[in-house]
């Protein structure tokens, strides 16, 4: 009896389940997940593999993603017991930019209340922007407005007022680089709901409330960037992509210790430790050599201080980020750290000796439902974590109707497909038509 039920369970497509997919540079990970009774996040599967198409956030070979993506959604998707059709995707990398822009609205009426419509006219006029070519905007992120020369108001909705105005933080990115997602995760034939910035993503799953009131730094670093997100008042500020994260550590003890790429990332995973001075019995490692050649011997202390050199150059451009960002002196709840390299030994220590903020190591577990698996305790899951927060709230929001995007998204399919085969009978009637025309004078 259980057994039929298990069958029957398998492969159900469930609109209300919400599905994160985070394209990484070391790894590709899908986390299936729906929000229970008690408002918090119940994780019902997932699926980690490793990433060989992305290079610094960028997909750089099409062929290589889909597969991983395909095995990710594959591995959850047996785990969750649920089908997927929708996925919500991460977007990351060196093209990301941020700027500040100023909008006005004139309203008709005075004694009118300002409604979500009226924000939501001066957001899609901001999509109006002229960029530079080749980019698109990603998100458009209200700061502060200002009623009729009143200002400092973060919720002008009932208010009454003529001139309604709004700072607002736009990042953007490349539109090859957002295309790229959309046509490897189409090839294993699911859908995009909607494209986050990483970063946004990460300090959905790692910050409190508290936190982005005070004045917080979010630092993912992960394997191919490091990610800023700059709180306060709990609205975004700032937002920065670094272009190099974990990779180039694994790099430079390849490099400074001439082993081969595998053995430097388990040297750095096993014996890592971001700080030289925290090295106290100085063990020797014995790597062994390549065919019959002497093993290496290489000491911790020296591993080290190879890592220490890479992560305070990393440290060193996220102090200069937050500076620029001007919110320098307002981190009252200092800088948290996220991602893959925050897994690093003493990196929290090194970062607070190095920037003198307060440091601590943000694990995503803050709004996950009782029960969930260990495994998911770690920074590398603030992204996928993130997404699905974000997803489950679009969902709540009625932004993406899962089941409705579904239907319309095939039926526009179904046209274009048709055109396709009108337009293409057209094509090969004409071609056999010339390709027939010199047959007819032999």
């Amino acid at each position: 009896m259980t057994k039929t039920s298990d069958m029957m369970e398998t492969n159900v497509y469930r609109p209300e389940v919400i599905v994160a997919l985070d394209i990484g540079t070391t790894k590709v990970c899908a986390i299936a997940g729906k929000k229970n009774e008690h408002g918090k996040l119940e994780i019902i599967g997932h699926g980690k593999v490793d990433s060989e198409g992305v290079l610094r956030g960028v997909v750089s070979n099409i062929e290589k993603t889909v597969k991983a993506i395909s095995e990710a959604t594959s591995y959850a998707s047996k785990s969750a017991r649920t089908e997927f059709r929708v996925v919500q995707v991460g977007i990351a990398g060196q093209h990301i930019k941020s700027l500040q822009h100023r909008g006005i609205l004139t309203r008709d009426n005075d004694h009118t209340e300002i409604s979500q419509r009226d924000i939501d006219k001066l957001i899609s006029d901001m999509y109006k922007l002229v960029l530079p070519p080749g980019d698109k905007i990603l998100h458009v992120i209200p700061q502060e407005f200002t009623v009729d020369n009143e200002q400092g108001i973060t919720d002008p909705i009932g208010m009454s007022g003529i001139r309604l105005e709004a700072n607002f933080h736009i990042i953007t990115g490349q539109i090859t680089a957002s295309n790229n997602i959309h046509r490897c995760v189409q090839r294993t034939g699911l859908k995009v709901a909607n494209i986050t910035l990483e970063p946004i993503a990460s300090a959905a799953s790692v910050l409190g409330r508290e936190e982005k009131e005070a004045g917080v730094a979010l630092v993912d670093i992960g394997g191919g960037t490091t990610d800023i997100t700059i709180f306060e008042d709990g609205i975004i500020r700032h937002t920065a992509v670094i272009p190099f994260g974990g990779n180039v550590i694994t790099k430079d003890i390849k490099e400074g210790c001439n082993v081969m790429t595998p053995q430097a990332e388990k040297l750095k995973v096993k014996f890592g430790s971001a700080m030289a001075d925290e090295v106290y019995d100085n063990r020797i490692i014995t790597i062994p050599g390549l065919k019959g050649r002497d093993p290496k011997e290489i000491s911790e202390k020296n591993l080290a201080r190879i890592i220490q050199a890479r992560v305070e150059e990393i440290l060193d451009c996220v102090v200069w980020e937050i500076r620029r960002s001007g919110y320098e002196r307002k981190l009252i709840a200092g800088i948290v750290l996220t991602g893959g390299g925050a897994l690093l030994n003493h990196i929290d220590k090194l970062t607070e000796f190095h920037t003198g903020i307060s440091t601590r190591i943000g694990i995503p577990v803050e709004h996950l439902a009782h029960g969930y698996s260990e495994q998911l305790s770690s920074p590398i899951y603030a992204t996928g974590i993130g997404l699905l927060l974000k997803g489950i709230e679009d969902y709540e929001a009625g932004k993406i109707p899962v089941d409705v995007v579904e239907e319309t998204k095939t039926e526009e399919e179904e046209v274009q497909e048709n055109g396709d085969k009108w337009y293409e009978q057209i094509f090969r009637k004409t071609k056999e038509w010339f390709e027939a025309e010199p047959d007819s004078e032999f």
